[in-house]
């Protein structure tokens, strides 16, 4: 059954792959404006026909993205000033700029149980209008990089509030309109209502939490958010209704990652590009969920052993094949929704994960996150190449010089420094151990998990940690300005420094990136980079622990 779900889900993105992928081209590239758009434009004083060098872009989605905190932890602030807050209260400082930070920077963290801290106005102005434009200004920055690499020497990459807008209204609102419609079909709750009153089978008088459900599960997964309405987030029959909806939410969370490389391959006009990086995106999520499906069906702790496979921490209604698949789809990208407790896989099954968002979540990653991730470990790839052969690298005709390689290097060094000095500094804090429900390596597995989902913008948890404190609560939040929008800053300047120079020709010297060979080699840089940073860290948790 589990090769069965795999295999469709994967027919299902390779038909998609060709015209979505085209499209969303096509949307980055058009020379003309919807109304809705021109009259956004007029609303907020932008010139769609301006086309920006990388400062004033990047400038653009800090303040955008600064704008969107503020705002965010005003609503939380304010929530019982607010209509349809159901008598909840203002949310904690310290929760409040964790949520905010969260949600702004397609995180989506959560410390908190959602259907007993945030009322339905909150959730909907706030945390949905984030799940959207966070997840536009991601798809902005990657389609941005592309522009640089596709430029002709002007330094222009776009203009970041048209893209930001045409993400949303030409992509993510169409689509998310139609899946919500599907997912109510399928039983997926849609309500204003604050609950259901049942009695439960021991004559006890229960509430069902209810909300507007359907239309955040969808943005959540699309746009690789991943924050939940309920604190069982897509585990809840009223989330995810059964086996067809878990399927499709496991296609949304994948199918703008994957079918953006069909974008970059035509926007550059080589598509055999975008078929290398594709290539390499499958085969490292092929082999993560191997790996995870082997160590959760071949446990080694007594209870799995007699239970015949580790059953403990999966809903029952998708077994351990579609447990399995959607944690190494989640954690492949940058979405974080989950239908299983991971902290309940096996050391090796939870260490696989882990290390899903240690490689940079590239496979196939965020929504625009994987793609310009890729691309910068690509630049790194052909640098190295040009070390061992004493060439001047160059990728897709652009030099590779001090100043693209230096910003290549802080992207890729950003995520690792602020996730590993955020867990040894937790670490060394009584108040952090005291904080874990288990000790030993598995204790430190959670503490690595959660600075590793803050860091790579992911927003899953490992549970185990209780992460309610004011210092975690702000040591994450950090962690998560840091591993968004210092990436973000080293991509627009590379954007920029290549979108300054004009193509060069091949040469006999050029290494070819659209071959087996540069796949290889790139898939090697990727994994290379991630065992060099983090395997001393993992050696000391989920390795320790699958050992044991």
């Amino acid at each position: 059954m589990g090769l069965l779900q795999a295999g469709l889900l994967v027919a299902v993105l390779a038909v998609v792959h060709k015209p979505f992928g085209d499209y969303m081209a096509r949307v980055y590239t058009a020379e003309t404006d919807w109304r809705v758009e021109k009259f956004v434009y007029r609303l907020v004083g932008v010139n769609s026909s301006t086309r920006q060098r990388w400062t004033s872009y990047a400038t653009g989605v800090l303040a955008f993205s600064l704008v969107s905190i503020a705002l965010l932890y005003a609503v939380q602030r304010l929530q019982p000033l607010l209509p349809l807050s159901l008598g909840r209260g203002s949310v904690p400082p310290s929760m409040a700029f964790n949520t905010a930070v969260s949600f702004a920077t397609n995180t989506n963290w959560q410390s908190y149980v959602p259907e007993e801290v945030l009322g339905h106005g909150v959730q909907m102005a706030g945390l949905t209008v984030q799940n959207f434009v966070s997840a536009a200004v991601g798809m902005a920055v990657a389609v941005a990089l592309v522009r640089g690499f596709a430029g002709d020497g002007t330094g222009r990459i776009g203009n970041v509030w048209v893209d930001i807008t045409r993400g949303c209204t030409r992509i993510l609102l169409p689509i998310s309109v139609v899946a919500a419609i599907v997912l109510v079909a399928l039983g997926a709750a849609m309500s204003f209502a604050p609950g259901i009153e049942v009695t439960g089978l021991d004559g006890q008088a229960r509430t069902i939490a209810t909300a507007p459900i359907a239309s955040q599960e969808v943005i959540k997964e699309l746009g690789t958010n991943g924050g939940g309405v309920l604190n069982a987030n897509s585990a809840h029959p009223l989330s995810n209704p059964g086996g067809v909806s878990n399927l499709l939410e496991i296609f949304l969370l994948l199918v703008i990652p994957v079918s953006l490389t069909r974008t970059f391959g035509t926007m550059v006009g080589d598509r055999r590009q975008g078929h290398v990086l594709v290539s390499v995106m499958a085969t490292l999520w092929a082999a993560m969920l191997a790996v995870t499906w082997w160590a959760e069906t071949h446990p080694n702790g007594p209870a799995a052993l007699a239970a015949g496979a580790a059953l403990e921490g999966k809903e029952a209604r998708f077994g351990i094949d579609a447990s399995v698949l959607w944690a190494v789809s989640t954690t492949g990208t940058s979405t974080g929704a989950v239908n299983a407790m991971h902290d309940s896989f096996t050391g090796l099954g939870g260490g696989t994960v882990l290390l899903n968002m240690l490689i940079g979540e590239v496979a196939p990653g965020g929504v625009g996150a994987g793609l310009y991730g890729i691309l910068v470990l690509a630049v790194i790839a052909v640098f190295l190449a040009g070390l061992m052969v004493g060439r001047t690298p160059e990728y897709l005709g652009k030099k590779l010089g001090r100043r693209e390689v230096t910003a290549a290097a802080l992207s890729v060094l950003a995520m690792p420094t602020a996730v590993l000095l955020g867990t040894g500094l937790a670490m060394a804090l009584p108040a952090t151990r005291d904080a874990l429900s288990n000790t030993g390596a598995h204790g430190l597995s959670e503490v690595i998990y959660a600075f590793a989902s803050a860091g790579n913008n992911n927003g899953s948890a490992f549970a185990g940690l209780t992460a309610t404190s004011p210092f975690l609560q702000t040591a994450l939040g950090v962690v998560m300005l840091v591993g968004r929008f210092v990436p973000i800053l080293a991509v627009l300047m590379l954007a920029g420094s290549v979108a300054q120079q004009q193509r060069v020709p091949a040469t006999a010297g050029t290494l070819p990136t659209t071959g087996p060979l540069f796949a290889g080699l790139l898939g090697g840089t990727v994994v290379l980079v991630a065992a060099l940073t983090f395997l001393p860290a993992l050696a000391l948790g989920p390795i320790a622990e699958a050992l044991a």
